[in-house]
């Protein structure tokens, strides 16, 4: 049976992604599958696989069709939030699709790859949140 796994992330640095991911979100690095072209994080209480870094030497699209989107739970979190992945090495991308009163933040990792941080006390952008049956952001 066919199940889908974990979101991969290109990098050219592997070390430099596992430090700035762990320190980001609660992983850690694993010794599953490790080379050094690949390395995986789990979650820190173990529940299971939770992202690849995978060595890229290809650029990072400046408009990902697909991309992480990581949550908070209100729009002072988010500040917060911003704030800490920035210090870590994160960067404010310059966004010319924002909409009008946007529940997310682009930010980019340390190796240029786009992800957003989402308020999702005011999710979805421009609109009531999405009901179980469907509904999305509009498209990064």
């Amino acid at each position: 049976m066919l199940r889908l796994g974990i979101p991969v992330i290109g990098v050219t640095d592997i070390p430099r992604a596992v430090a700035f991911w762990t320190a980001a979100l609660p992983l850690v690095a694993t010794e599953e599958w490790r080379s050094e072209t690949w390395r995986t994080l789990e979650y820190a209480d173990g529940s299971g696989r939770a992202l690849g870094l995978l060595r890229s030497d290809s650029p990072p699209e400046p408009r990902p069709r697909l991309h992480l989107d990581l949550f908070t739970d209100s729009a002072e979190e988010q500040q917060a939030e911003v704030r800490r992945l920035t210090g870590l090495g994160a960067r404010a991308v310059e966004w010319d699709l924002y909409p009008p009163d946007p529940d997310f933040v682009v930010l980019a990792d340390p190796d240029g790859n786009v992800f957003c941080v989402v308020d999702l006390s005011h999710a979805p952008s421009g609109g009531d949140r999405p009901s179980p049956s469907g509904g999305d952001r509009p498209a990064v």
